[in-house]
């Protein structure tokens, strides 16, 4: 569901609406007079408020760290492809145009993998990666071992960041916000909708007023879902780096 950040909004807002309700229709059924008039009961509504207001806070800085390196990591592959593309002059000519073809479909397939996708397309995408990560390897392998001098060694160590680049970005995107996180934060919430119910005075005549409170709590959980979520929020990592670099590879063929 995470994946979907829509959704997470709607479920969320239905079920935070459900809270302030049933703390209205039901659990104020066990206030007292004593209660309304007591200062305790203010103490905690504010204690979970501002306890909630801190989780959302640190859960969005947690996402937006993420997501700044997703953008971080996509601006070093494609740095890393584009210095192994100059690179492969330094190899044999034969090598280096099959080592340049190879790393233009590469890009494609990079490019791809930003761009929005079903899940099939994805595994698609990946397998072709896998394979293009293996036949470049394996068209520089015997130049490396036929002649080992510092400018081979080069070409190896940029082929080495082109792999690598891959697998961070990878792990970039692999790594969401906790489900724990999601588990607090969701439970802090409930008790804070459930406080509002069971507080509110008049909740009958300013229904809509009291809708205010689960509606801004929905966004706020919209909004860390779809910034943690690089594929499937509407905030998402673009393959701008990327898509430059094909574009000024293209013109040099030209």
């Amino acid at each position: 569901m995470l994946n979907y950040p829509l959704l997470v909004f709607g479920v969320a807002f239905l079920v935070f609406v459900f809270c302030v309700w049933f703390g209205n229709a039901v659990l104020s059924r066990f206030r007292t007079k004593d209660t309304e008039t007591s200062e305790d009961l203010g103490i905690i509504q504010t204690a979970t408020l501002t306890l909630l207001a801190l989780l959302i806070g640190f859960t969005f800085s947690m996402a937006i760290d993420r997501h700044d390196l997703r953008e971080t990591l996509e601006e070093g592959e494609a740095n890393a492809i584009g210095t192994e593309y100059l690179r492969a002059d330094l190899l044999p000519p034969k090598a280096s145009q099959v080592t340049k073809d190879l790393l233009m479909q590469y890009l494609d397939q990079r490019i791809l993998f930003y761009s929005k996708q079903e899940r099939e397309k994805i595994k698609d995408i990946r397998l072709k990666t896998d394979q293009l990560q293996n036949d470049l390897w394996n068209e520089i392998l015997p130049t490396a071992r036929s002649n080992q001098t510092a400018t081979i060694a080069l070409v190896v160590s940029g082929m080495n960041d082109v792999l690598n680049s891959q697998g961070y970005v990878q792990a970039a995107w692999w790594n969401r916000i906790p489900s724990t996180a999601w588990l607090l934060m969701a439970a802090i919430a409930v008790c804070a909708n459930l406080l509002v119910g069971f507080g509110a005075r008049n909740f009958q005549k300013n229904i809509v007023l009291f809708m205010i409170f689960p509606f801004v709590v929905s966004v706020s959980f919209f909004l860390i879902a779809d910034i943690d979520s690089p594929r499937g929020g509407v905030i998402r990592i673009e393959a701008r780096n990327l898509v430059a670099l094909k574009n000024n590879l293209t013109q040099q063929m030209e």
